[in-house]
C-alpha cells in the first residue's frame, strides 16, 4: 500500500473512531445534536429483581415439555410487560424460568402478576340458562337503580356450567382474516383428545352459546352454528382488529397448563446498582490508564501508537454495546476489561517481533512487515482459542455468564481488528520519515 493510501485509511479510521466516541458518550458529553441511545444495563448495575421459577411438568408429556416452557416464557413476558418493565430478560433452563427485571420495579407486584397463570375453560349453557340470565339482569337493574346494595351481587349465578374442555387441549389460537370480507376472526386448533371433546360439545350445543372463560371470567360467548369435527374451529363476530388480537392472545395464554412456583428471589436496590456501576467504571478507567502507561513506558513510541489503537478499540466496542444492544452486567464489564488485555497482548507480540527484526539489521519498513507477518499466527491462535471458549460459555452458561461471554467475544473480534489493522496503519505513517531513524524510540 502506498503512503498516500495509508494516510486515507488512517483518516477513515480516525473519522470512524470520532463518530463512535460521540455516539458512545453523547449523553455524558452533553452533545445535543447527535443520536442518543442509552446503554442497556443489567439488574446488578441499575437495580431490579432476579426471579427463578420451577415449572411442574409432571402432567405434561415429554415431547410437549419444550413447547410448554416456551409458552410459559411468552406468557410471563406479556405479564411483566404489563407492569411497564423495559425489556425484561426471560430465559428457559430445562424446567426452570429465569426472570430478570431491571430498573425500578416492585418485586412483590411482579411475583403476584407472574403467578397469575390463567386457566382457560369452555363452558356450555345450563338447562335453565334463560331463567338465570333474566334473574341476573333483574338483580343488576335493582343495584343500578339503588333498590339494592352490593350484597345482591352474591346472588348472581353463572348461567354456564363447566365442561371437560380446558386449555390443556388447545394447541394454538391465531388471528386470521376472512378472505371474502377481510374481517378478523380467531381460529382454534385442538389436539386429538381435545378435538373429540370439542366435537361432542358442539354436537349437543348447536344454536347455543359455548362460552370461553379465563380465570373464571368470560372473555367471549360465541354461538355454535353447527357440529365441528377435526379439532379446528373459528370464533367470528363483529370484532375489531384489537379485540381479535386480544382474544387470540388470551386464548394462547390460557392454553398453558403447567403451574409454576417461585423457588428463588433476589432484589438489587437502585442505590446498590449505582454503586456497582460507579465502581465498575472506576476500575475500567484505572485499568485502561494503567495499561496505556505501561505500554508507553516500556515500548516508547510504539506504546503511544498502541494506546491510540486501544482508544479506537474502546470506543468501537462501546458503540457496538449500544447498537446491538448488549445488556451490561458486572460480569459483562469484566469480559470487556479482559478483552482489553487481549488487545494489549496482540500489540506486545507485534512490538517484540518488530524489535527482533530491527536488531537483525533490517530497515524499518521491512522490520514492520516481517514483524506483523510473524506475530500474526500467535495472535490468531490465542484469540481464536479464547473466542471458542467464549462461544461455549455463551451457549451453555447462565444469564450472567452469557453476559461475560458476549462482551468478551465482541471484544476479541474488535481487538484483532485493532491490532492488525489500526496499529499497523498507524505505524506505517512513520515509514520514510525522520522518526523511523531515531532508534531509541523503537528499541
Amino acid at each position: 500500500m502506498s503512503q498516500k493510501n495509508n494516510y486515507i485509511v488512517v483518516a477513515i479510521i480516525l473519522f470512524t473512531a470520532t463518530l463512535a466516541a460521540l455516539f458512545s458518550g453523547a449523553e455524558y458529553l452533553g452533545i445535543s445534536h447527535f443520536p442518543r441511545r442509552p446503554y442497556k444495563l443489567g439488574l446488578d448495575l441499575q437495580g431490579g429483581a432476579y426471579l427463578v421459577y420451577q415449572a411442574d411438568l409432571s402432567k405434561i408429556p415429554q415431547k410437549e415439555r419444550t413447547e410448554t416452557m416456551s409458552g410459559l416464557r411468552d406468557l410471563i413476558e406479556r405479564r411483566v410487560n404489563a407492569l411497564g418493565v423495559r425489556e425484561p430478560i426471560i430465559q428457559v433452563q430445562r424446567d426452570r424460568l429465569i426472570v430478570e427485571l431491571s430498573g425500578r420495579v416492585d418485586p412483590s407486584q411482579a411475583v403476584k402478576e407472574i403467578k397469575k397463570t390463567p386457566v382457560l375453560e369452555f363452558r356450555e349453557e345450563k338447562k335453565n340458562f334463560e331463567e338465570i340470565k333474566k334473574r341476573n339482569s333483574e338483580i343488576l337493574e335493582k343495584i343500578k337503580s339503588g333498590q339494592g346494595d352490593e350484597k345482591l351481587k352474591e346472588k348472581i349465578e353463572d348461567p354456564f356450567k363447566r365442561t371437560p374442555l380446558t386449555g390443556r387441549y388447545l394447541k394454538t389460537a391465531r388471528l386470521e382474516f376472512d378472505q371474502n370480507t377481510s374481517e378478523p376472526y380467531v381460529s382454534l386448533d385442538f389436539n386429538k383428545k381435545g378435538a373429540k371433546i370439542f366435537e361432542e360439545l358442539t354436537t349437543r350445543n348447536v344454536g347455543k352459546i359455548l362460552a370461553i372463560y379465563i380465570d373464571g371470567i368470560p372473555i367471549s360467548e360465541p354461538r355454535v352454528k353447527e357440529k365441528i369435527s377435526g379439532g379446528k374451529a373459528r370464533i367470528s363476530g363483529n370484532f375489531t382488529l384489537k379485540e381479535a388480537k386480544e382474544l387470540a392472545s388470551n386464548l394462547k395464554a390460557g392454553a398453558l397448563p403447567a403451574p409454576i412456583h417461585l423457588i428463588s428471589q433476589k432484589t438489587v436496590g437502585p442505590t446498590l446498582g449505582r454503586i456497582s456501576l460507579s465502581k465498575s467504571l472506576k476500575a475500567g478507567i484505572l485499568g485502561f490508564l494503567a495499561v496505556i502507561l505501561f505500554m508507553i513506558l516500556f515500548y516508547k513510541l510504539p506504546g503511544v501508537v498502541a494506546s491510540a489503537a486501544l482508544m479506537v478499540y474502546a470506543v468501537l466496542v462501546l458503540s457496538l454495546f449500544k447498537l446491538i444492544p448488549v445488556t451490561l452486567t458486572l460480569a459483562g464489564a469484566g469480559g470487556f476489561i479482559l478483552s482489553i488485555g487481549m488487545a494489549v497482548d496482540a500489540n506486545v507480540l507485534i512490538f517484540e517481533r518488530l524489535r527482533e527484526e530491527l536488531r537483525a539489521g533490517k530497515d524499518f519498513s521491512a522490520a514492520l512487515e516481517d514483524g506483523f507477518s510473524r506475530a500474526w499466527p500467535s495472535i490468531r491462535d490465542g484469540n481464536l482459542t479464547t473466542l471458542i471458549v467464549a462461544i461455549i460459555l455463551f451457549e451453555f452458561g447462565s444469564s450472567f455468564v452469557k453476559g461475560f461471554a458476549l462482551t468478551l467475544g465482541l471484544g476479541i473480534l474488535v481487538s484483532m481488528f485493532s491490532a492488525i489493522i489500526v496499529t499497523r496503519r498507524f505505524l506505517n505513517v512513520f515509514i520514510g520519515t525522520r522518526i523511523e531513524k531515531i532508534k531509541w524510540l523503537w528499541r
